[in-house]
């Protein structure tokens, strides 16, 4: 689903109801060749169109073929994103460390709120990318020899009725034939593995692409050819920011937040170089121009990548009543806070081993400051249960309940007039992909801003937070149905439903696999994924997984406050093991807040150099804004921020 709408550095948004100010899913970009920002990657089709304008200034190739295709998604995929071990997410209800997949597979989630994985996992979700770029069940994760490798079905003129061909980004590998020209399989790799995957393989050195681009043996892994993993992820929520009165977002570039030693983290920590979290020392992240007609790969550098924070903090308004854009439930003893993101809530932990994470003990992921002794709970299931964080008297700290999740609900036990004095401050630390902040060129800049005025609201992707809008159905049965509303009656405009199945080995292609949805209380049903089947084409492995992702996306004919309705079912009795739907809902065309842009900027030549401020701004109608970025500059931080604004209306 295309997202639209364009402005520039501070956009003016007019309403003529408090109820809905703030603004809906801002994303910033700039001119920088490799690093531009979130606007270029927060949907496929953006997606697509910065990865062949990447793949032409890299290669001078004009991308037009689907070989050119994959490898220009391939490239992509190489210089933003690396070979790390993220945290997991309680998707079954049952902690951290159990459950019956503890894979995170939902595409936009490891890309936002992680930018790492190891190989099953970031594999598992390039297979969503690959469905929308080149067509249904068209990629595949393949089992190796201690890997999880990855195909594509080329259906190219020089591949004739279509070929599975290895592209591995998690290797940096990919394997032509001796003229350079078509790429290979896993199969045909593995029969002759030690002479295709050297660095010496002449038709990569005519392609310009090295193999085993980040380890010189790592072709070893591609020796055998084992298990076809079909459907082995999913694309889930877009990737939306919903900023309201009061909140600001200020992503970090680097590890450390504003005094540049607190350190908060959902992955694996490494402890490399003194800095504590998840890096990767050898990838070509970081170093994009140094990948096309490599010979010698990307190097060992310690902390060549590492994670990036995105840190939320809202003040809100009891006086003025614009507290109300983040409010889910009010009562004469409670208000409850919503807060949803696309990254992921991090952690710093009491100890310094590699899994602390999951220990009791954290900080800093979601701290509360205020006064006026209210008690205050959270809620990461949708209100199903609660946790009691403590009163309201200077400063909470509620990271051990909210940790390694995506949303949680804030209930503050006091009505809203007492609340006016209380100066409540709630701040969510978030882990994110730093290839996603906008980066910066020397002189001059071109400064993109752009909000479609929408925002998210999630049954998922836990199991916990489904079942809090079960109503009909049960997990672990063929047939399971969701209902859920846009908040503060504002119109549902889209829907995303996704649904993990045990499809059975091997999976049965005559099986249909079906997500309805309904307006109106399940009295009409219409399709949102009909007839989905997994295909099976090609040469195939002897084994199989016995799981696999249905999903699906689309605008809904009529807007509707209402409650929506998703069903999930299929033609053969498969158990549908946890399922998940999103809606995207509108932020009024006339809403009344502005968004200021600010980069923080220091200079590369001097790490210790005092950081610039630079503030865009862009008239209502939008267009762009020129900034000068200096001579050398890096990029600290980037903060997005409501400028709130008087109503044009009486």
């Amino acid at each position: 689903m295309k997202r639209t709408g364009l402005w520039t550095a501070l956009v003016w948004c007019w309403c003529s109801a408090l109820l809905h100010a703030g603004v809906g899913d801002p994303q910033v970009g700039t001119q920088h060749p490799y690093y531009p920002g979130e606007w270029h990657a927060s949907s496929f089709e953006r997606l697509f169109a910065a990865q062949a304008k990447l793949y032409k200034h890299v290669t001078q190739r004009p991308g037009a073929s689907e070989q050119d295709k994959v490898l220009a998604a391939w490239l992509w995929r190489n210089t933003h994103y690396w070979h790390g071990e993220p945290g997991a997410e309680d998707l079954w209800g049952e902690g951290f460390t159990s459950g019956p997949d503890r894979t995170s597979r939902e595409y936009w989630g490891g890309l936002y709120g992680h930018g790492f994985a190891l190989c099953g996992t970031t594999h598992a979700q390039w297979t969503a990318e690959m469905q929308a770029l080149l067509g249904h069940n068209r990629a595949r994760t393949v089992g190796t020899r201690g890997h999880n490798s990855f195909e594509v079905f080329l259906q190219d003129a020089a591949y004739g009725p279509g070929k599975w061909v290895l592209l591995d980004h998690d290797l940096s590998t990919v394997v032509f034939d001796p003229p350079g020209e078509r790429l290979l399989s896993i199969r045909e790799v593995a029969a002759d593995w030690k002479k295709l995957t050297a660095r010496t393989n002449p038709g990569n050195r005519i392609a310009g692409w090295l193999p085993s681009g980040l380890h010189a043996d790592d072709g070893a892994a591609l020796s055998d050819f084992k298990v076809a993993e079909y459907f082995s992820g999913y694309a889930g929520a877009p990737p939306m920011v919903h900023l309201r009165r009061g909140e600001r977002l200020r992503r970090y570039a680097q590890p450390g937040l504003d005094d540049g030693r607190t350190f908060a983290y959902w992955g694996r920590n490494y402890n490399t170089a003194g800095i504590p979290g998840p890096e990767r020392s050898h990838t070509w992240v970081n170093q994009p121009d140094k990948m096309f007609r490599s010979t010698t790969g990307a190097g060992y550098r310690p902390g060549q990548a590492r994670y990036a924070n995105a840190v939320y903090t809202y003040e809100p308004d009891f006086a003025s009543g614009d507290y109300r854009e983040g409010v889910v439930a009010e009562s004469d003893t409670s208000v409850t806070f919503e807060f949803l993101t696309p990254y992921i809530i991090a952690a710093t932990p009491a100890g310094d081993g590699a899994w602390d994470i999951y220990q009791s003990g954290c900080k800093n992921g979601l701290v509360i400051r205020g006064q006026g002794g209210a008690q205050v709970d959270v809620s990461v299931d949708r209100g199903r249960t609660w946790h009691a964080v403590g009163q309201l008297a200077n400063t909470l700290d509620a990271t051990d309940h909210v940790k390694g999740f995506r949303q949680y609900w804030l209930r503050i036990g006091a009505p809203a007039k007492e609340l006016a004095e209380s100066k409540l401050s709630i701040r969510t630390v978030c882990q994110m992909n730093a290839m996603l902040i906008p980066r910066l060129v020397p002189g001059e800049n071109v400064i993109t801003f752009g909000t479609a005025r929408r925002a998210i609201v999630s049954a998922g992707p836990t199991i916990q937070q489904a079942r809090a809008h079960l109503v009909a159905g049960d997990f672990n049965t063929p047939q399971v149905t969701l209902a859920l509303a846009a908040p503060r009656d504002a119109q549902a405009i889209a829907i995303h439903a996704a649904a993990h199945l045990r499809s059975g080995n091997p999976p049965d292609p005559k099986v249909n696999y079906q997500i309805d949805y309904s307006i109106d209380q399940g009295k009409t049903w219409l399709p949102l994924v009909a007839d989905w089947k997994i295909t099976r084409r090609g040469d195939e492995p002897a084994d199989f997984w016995s799981q696999s992702f249905v999903y699906g996306s689309a605008p809904l004919t009529r807007p509707t406050s209402g409650p929506i309705q998703v069903r999930f079912r299929n033609s053969g009795g498969k158990a549908i093991a946890r399922a998940e739907m999103h809606l995207e809902y509108a932020t009024p065309e006339d809403s009344a807040d502005a968004c200021a842009v600010t980069f923080a900027v220091g200079d590369e030549r001097d790490p210790k150099s005092a950081l610039r401020e630079l503030r865009a701004v862009a008239p209502a109608q939008g267009g762009t804004l020129t900034i000068d970025a200096g001579t050398a500059p890096v990029v600290r931080w980037v903060e997005l921020a409501p400028v709130k604004q008087a109503s044009k209306k009486p």
